[in-house]
């Protein structure tokens, strides 16, 4: 049998040739019927044959050389006529075609010659038949058009920008051939298109933030600028790379935000310390939304902000000073009280702004450590003023005693009570000088303890139990040593009593006795008195009592803290008297006296 004769180069290439010509008419949509697999497998075992055939008849080097001519040939007799001359939507319309037909006729074209591609071309280290197929369009067609194709992208853009309604299908598509002609990396997207949009879109918007800030007020102005940020992102998702989203962002952020910000936040009639005036919380949300996405952007907004907050508090520190100036006008001659109502009213107004501003901090600014930071230095610039004399630390304990105490002018709930106790807590962070407050509120609560005056020992427990987590331990440590010392006196008390019951010891008195710590307590003068009797037989029978039960401690007794309650038999009817215990001792003498007409037992 003879041996079967190699095919000729020429030969071989005429059967690929006829099926290249079918495949280009199927491609421009002109007659012709599709490939049966009889043909597909005919073109296929024609390179096959070609490529295995023993030199000098292996013709695989040849054939990759005329698989790349093919779409040489096919470009410049079909696509390049189509596309010259084109402009704006029809040019990348047509892009798109030639570019979706070329992707056809490459993955056709590799079917054919694939044997090449899994021997030939791995031998030789040479493009792959796809990337080859590629390339030439890149080469021939893409560098003939990127320029006029990127001036149509970035024209349509721009008619989207300015609200006209676009093909962003189209922009995808056309997009999707920069991306895919950078074989692999978004080196031609960046080079031929995106550098091309960031420079188009600071220009857009340089022009479009100078006609916003002449034109528009701040609320209108941040408006345009959030709902600009938010197009911008939209675009990204509709046809953009997702890598260019930060470049195409921050473009519009300097020259929207940065550029103008200080003109923006000092317009006069509707800047940002004229939101904070009108309570115009939405604004400035978006306000902080806008600044935080631009390097120290909300600094400034912070400044205003604590500037306002400190101009607030100002005026209710002299709206303070002149009502208790108006008060001691209007007092003069008559006995000054305690805690009076502007002073309470003070309090009462700071926490209230307090509660107003943290709110902004909270809602307005996203809890931001910063909006935090100021709303702290501004209550403590007001907080830390003279107060129609008096410091804010002593009105601030006065405030609390009057909640604290039983008849005190402000009516509130318990509830109420622990919450406004807390927001008072919480205002003591501002206070520098908080030993000062320490004292005050110390020697206001002795009052409250020493003469029965405290409302509720769980409100005064919980004021302590704030007071200790904000301050420490050290700063409340005397305070709960004397309430401590209520609970022992009562217990000492008790003892007393069941001690004299043991002993067999009367008294013509009822005798209750608190005896205190002395480093918990104020410092109270101690006084000679003379004692009635009555009082002498008493203190002698709980010194016995106290030294019996207790070594090395030395009893002093403060009568000025002392109280009694003494029954007066008068002609017109009997009348009980609560008084202090100097009062008492004056008025058991007249007993004894032989110039009353009454006696006082």
């Amino acid at each position: 049998m003879a041996d079967k004769r190699p095919m000729e180069l020429e030969a071989g290439w005429s059967l690929m040739r006829r099926g290249i010509e079918k495949l280009k008419k199927l491609l421009e949509n002109e007659p012709e019927e599709s490939f049966t697999a009889q043909e597909y497998m005919t073109l296929y075992t024609t390179i096959y044959n070609m490529c295995t055939q023993k030199p000098p008849h292996d013709y695989s080097k040849e054939l990759y050389d005329r698989y790349k001519q093919s779409f040489s040939t096919y470009i410049s007799e079909r696509v390049l006529p189509s596309l010259k001359g084109g402009q704006g939507e029809f040019l990348l319309k047509e892009l798109c075609k030639r570019w979706t037909n070329h992707k056809i006729m490459v993955r056709w074209l590799s079917r054919f010659f694939n044997y090449l591609d899994r021997y030939y071309i791995q031998r030789q280290n040479l493009s792959n038949l796809n990337d080859v197929g590629l390339l030439g369009f890149r080469d021939d067609v893409y560098n003939e058009i990127k320029k006029r194709t990127k001036d149509a992208i970035l024209v349509i853009i721009d008619q989207e920008r300015e609200g006209e309604q676009v093909d962003r299908a189209l922009l995808k598509n056309v997009l999707e051939v920069y991306i895919a002609l950078g074989m692999g990396n978004l080196d031609t997207y960046v080079r031929d298109f995106e550098e091309h949009l960031l420079s188009g879109t600071t220009s857009f918007y340089k022009r479009k933030a100078a006609q916003w800030i002449e034109e528009d007020s701040c609320p209108d102005y941040m408006i345009k600028a959030e709902d600009s940020l938010r197009l911008e992102e939209e675009r990204v998702g509709n046809y953009l790379h997702i890598n260019t989203k930060p470049k195409l962002l921050k473009v519009v952020e300097h020259e929207v935000l940065f550029t103008f910000e200080m003109q923006l936040l000092e317009k006069e009639q509707s800047g940002c310390a004229v939101l904070l005036q009108d309570d115009k919380k939405e604004h400035l949300a978006r306000m902080y939304r806008l600044f935080n996405r631009i390097k120290n952007g909300l600094e400034p907004v912070a400044l205003i902000f604590r500037k306002h907050v400190e101009s607030e508090g100002m005026k209710i520190v002299n709206q303070a000073a002149e009502d208790a100036t108006a008060k001691r006008e209007k007092d003069a001659g008559k006995p000054s009280k305690e805690g009076g109502a502007h002073e309470q009213q003070f309090v009462r107004q700071v926490i209230e702004l307090h509660d107003k501003y943290l709110l902004y901090v909270t809602e307005c600014f996203a809890n931001s450590s910063l909006f935090h930071k100021a709303l702290k230095e501004a209550f403590e610039n007001f907080c830390n003023k003279s107060v129609a004399g008096a410091t804010t630390a002593e009105l601030m304990a006065s405030f609390c005693d009057n909640l604290l105490k039983k008849g005190g002018t402000e009516k509130l709930s318990d509830e109420a009570i622990e919450d406004t106790l807390e927001k008072v807590v919480k205002l003591l962070a501002y206070i520098s000088d908080k030993d000062l407050f320490a004292e005050f509120y110390r020697k206001k609560l002795a009052r409250r303890l020493l003469f029965d005056k405290s409302s509720s020992d769980d409100h005064e427990r919980a004021i302590l139990a704030r007071l200790k987590q904000q301050c420490g331990a050290q700063f409340t440590s005397k305070m709960e040593g004397m309430v401590t010392d209520l609970q022992l006196a009562r217990d000492k008390q008790q003892q007393f009593e069941e001690w004299r019951t043991s002993q067999n010891k009367s008294l013509r008195i009822d005798l209750t006795v608190t005896v205190l710590t002395t480093g918990f307590w104020p410092s109270y003068k101690a006084t000679d008195l003379a004692l009635p009797q009555e009082m002498v037989d008493g203190v002698e029978q709980f010194k016995e009592f106290y030294e019996a039960s207790v070594k090395h401690r030395k009893l002093t007794w403060i009568y000025s803290l002392g109280n009694c309650h003494l029954k007066g038999n008068f002609d017109a009817k009997p009348i009980e008297l609560v008084i202090t215990t100097s009062q008492a001792a004056l008025l058991l003498l007249f007993n004894s006296g032989l110039c009353v007409h009454s006696e006082l037992p």
